[in-house]
């Protein structure tokens, strides 16, 4: 797991500003060297952005057009932030703040306070869940675990918002949001939470922006104060912004317009949150003289990968849609992104496990592989079938590197070994720092072996032999250095937050995935009902599931592969279906509004028994060529005579409906009308017979085969009555 673009871990300061632009392309070089007004970078997954945008805080502060001390660069996790300030330091920007929203919210607001309130900051609530679960207790709501997790995040979309309490209803009706129970319970949870926090002098993160944007709306004089502080502004992933965020940031600047803005409207896909794309979408609107730069070489993603990234957008709707932007990869042909069908999630998860472990032993490192899926409740089959195949693994979104035990004993370790120098007996055979680095972490755990398995002995040896790995990389770039000047690096990195890698394969939700690359990619559980979430309803929501997918196939490198399963369990009714999403992409799909597949290469299994029909279709009663049709389908005119089983038709029609419903389609997506009526007429007793009736293609055999057959035989459909 990387960030998005390739460097060495300890590159050379440039010498010179103009050094600080080497190795840039065109488009790099114009966002660089655009210092001056507002700047909006359309960048694409994969092209640079954060290169781009941290050469151009360096070379302006090189330059001296640009003081590191009035630059405020803000970005949304501590790991993004982390990584700006690294490749900062790296290009000798050291002095420029890289934050988050909140981070530098919070940093304002604790310096501002005693002058702007008086007294003390109140405390930070770090969960606000037991507050949430205490409200809804006091207005006599009763909540479970899920649905106290879901109202605690509709309190926070109110907040971003800007939504107070008693406006959450119109609000939600506004936004056609699906609220998780009745919005006038949520409100008056949200009011009694607001209530309780005001009772114990405490405020959650949210509350951090709105006290902030209060006080800079109130107080001119500490506005006045901040604009003098900070003079140019850079916000990395401006797609993700909130109402609120835009508010803050609105703030910040004042009359100015020293603003440079990067995102992409295609990788908004945390409208749940609050965020909206309309702000990167309106900026030229806002700013009408804005230098606008689109980044659209993708240094990332062979061209087999960005063929398919740009076919997803290419079926896009809406606004985001419209200012889609076409990549073109820079990287050499690779494989084709490979499609797989299985018939249960279990075989999806095993099969998965197994191309994972082929591409290890072809030399791709695991930690340089990722499982993504749609939902965290679909990683434990994952889980089972790694560990069942011997692949280490971990999940995204567990502690922090640097916060991790091992980790911080190991520091601790390495800080001692460096203050006693010669002293340390430790170190007596040990020459160069990589060796006096195993060597201390030998005592914490660290063997030139990894133990067996997986688990928080697997963990913990993995964490150890990452920080080994550091060392190594850190001796080739600084042959001089000792253990003190190793040590004082990670001190620098875990104040940056930069982790080094640790190998193992990643299983992550697409969404934790954002930002993030790997040479392979597996993305699992691509069906209807996944994806799309059963849940997208409106066309926004549907189409966002798009741009989530997108994101998805644009983490990839070189290998991706795409798969789903027919059936959750083994033995269970094959009735899902790939994402609408692949079509016209996957082999043997049709693109909407098109006649052809589309797309090369891959695998796709289920579509071997596909018939073609040969020949004229005789009237099996009279013999005449038949051309209708409808009477091609039953293979005999509709004038003669029927022998046609009527109930046995009834209760296909009936079998049809509950199919219909299950899938979300109508019923003649199933089988036609006269499909069904060919069917009660032939009676079919076998595969082979029922495959003869047109309509029935080899997929539908495959889908449905069973159960009509089983309808034919006088049976009951096993499970029609149990959901799948």
């Amino acid at each position: 797991m990387t960030a998005a673009t390739h460097s060495s871990l300890f590159p050379q300061v440039p010498e010179s500003a103009d050094a600080v632009l080497d190795g840039l392309d065109p488009e790099q070089r114009e966002v660089a060297t655009a210092l001056h007004g507002p700047v909006c970078v359309l960048a694409g997954a994969g092209t640079g952005k954060t290169r781009a945008i941290t050469h151009r805080i360096a070379y302006g502060v090189r330059a001296g057009i640009l003081q590191p001390a009035t630059v405020l660069a803000v970005t949304f996790t501590n790991r993004a932030a982390g990584e700006m300030r690294g490749r900062l330091r790296q290009l000798g920007a050291g002095g420029v703040q890289a934050r988050t929203f909140h981070s530098a919210a919070l940093r304002q607001l604790q310096y501002f306070w005693p002058k702007a309130v008086g007294g003390d900051l109140p405390r930070l609530l770090e969960r606000k869940v037991q507050l949430v679960a205490e409200a809804s207790a006091r207005c006599r709501i009763r909540l479970d675990r899920n649905e106290l997790r879901d109202v605690t995040s509709e309190i926070e979309w109110a907040k971003v918002t800007q939504t107070v309490p008693a406006d959450y209803p119109a609000a939600v009706a506004k936004s056609n949001r699906d609220a998780p129970r009745d919005p006038a319970e949520i409100s008056q949870i949200y009011g009694m939470y607001e209530q309780l926090k005001r009772d114990r002098s405490v405020i959650d993160f949210e509350d951090v922006l709105l006290l902030t944007v209060g006080i800079l709306q109130d107080r001119h004089d500490i506005a006045d104060q901040i604009r003098r502080q900070y003079h140019h502004f850079v916000v990395d992933e401006y797609q993700d912004v909130s109402p609120l965020q835009q508010r803050m940031l609105d703030l910040w600047l004042g009359d100015r317009d020293s603003l440079c803005v990067v995102g992409d409207a295609s990788q908004t896909i945390y409208s749940f949150t609050g965020a909206t794309p309309d702000h990167l979408l309106n900026f030229r609107t806002r700013h009408p003289g804005a230098t606008v730069v689109k980044l659209v070489r993708d240094y990332r993603s062979t061209p087999q990968v960005v063929h398919l990234a740009n076919g997803l957008l290419s079926q896009a709707h809406g606004r985001a849609a419209e200012h889609r932007l076409e990549l073109i990869s820079q990287r050499a042909a690779g494989p084709d992104p490979a499609y797989t069908e299985y018939a249960d999630e279990p075989a999806e998860a095993e099969g998965t496990a197994r191309r994972i472990r082929d591409l290890i032993a072809a030399g791709v490192p695991a930690g340089e592989i990722a499982v993504l899926y749609r939902i965290n409740a679909q990683s434990e089959v994952y889980e089972q079938a790694l560990a069942d195949a011997g692949v280490p693994y971990q999940l995204r979104g567990a502690e922090r590197f640097f916060e991790r035990q091992e980790v911080r004993e190991a520091g601790v370790a390495l800080r001692g070994a460096a203050r006693a120098g010669g002293n340390d007996s430790l170190l007596d055979d040990a020459g160069d720092l990589p060796s006096q680095v195993r060597a201390v972490l030998s005592t914490k755990g660290w063997t030139t072996e990894p133990p067996a398995g997986s688990g928080a002995v697997r963990d913990r040896w993995e964490s150890l032999a990452a920080l080994v790995r550091l060392a190594e990389d850190y001796v080739r770039v600084k042959p001089d250095a000792s253990l003190g000047d190793l040590v004082a690096e990670l001190d620098e990195r875990a104040a940056a937050q930069h982790a080094p890698t640790v190998q193992g394969v990643t299983l992550a939700s697409l969404h934790s995935a954002k930002g993030l690359e790997w040479d392979a990619v597996f993305l699992v559980g691509l069906t209807e009902g996944m994806m799309p979430i059963t849940y997208a309803k409106t066309d926004e929501q549907v189409e966002e599931e798009r741009r989530l997918l997108y994101v998805g196939v644009t983490r990839a490198r070189l290998h991706l592969t795409l798969s789903w399963a027919l059936s959750r369990s083994p033995g269970g009714r094959a009735s899902r279906r790939p994402t609408r999403f692949l079509n016209g992409m996957r082999p043997g799909s049709v693109s909407p509004g098109a006649g052809a597949a589309g797309g090369a290469g891959g695998i796709e299994r289920g579509s071997a028994g596909r018939r073609k029909r040969r020949g004229p279709v005789l009237c099996r009663v009279c013999g005449k060529t038949l051309t209708d049709a409808g009477e091609m389908k039953l293979t005999r005119c509709e004038d003669c005579p029927s022998d046609m089983d009527e109930a046995l038709y009834e209760r296909l029609r009936e079998w049809r409906s509950d199919q219909a419903k299950e899938l979300g389609q109508p019923a003649y997506c199933v089988f036609t009308d006269k499909t069904l009526m060919a069917i009660a007429e032939t009676v079919p007793g076998s595969d082979g017979e029922l495959a003869q009736i047109a309509g029935v293609g080899g997929r539908k055999l495959e889908r449905f085969g069973a159960d009509v057959l089983t309808i034919c035989a006088g049976q009951e459909v096993e499970g029609a009555d149990e959901e799948d």
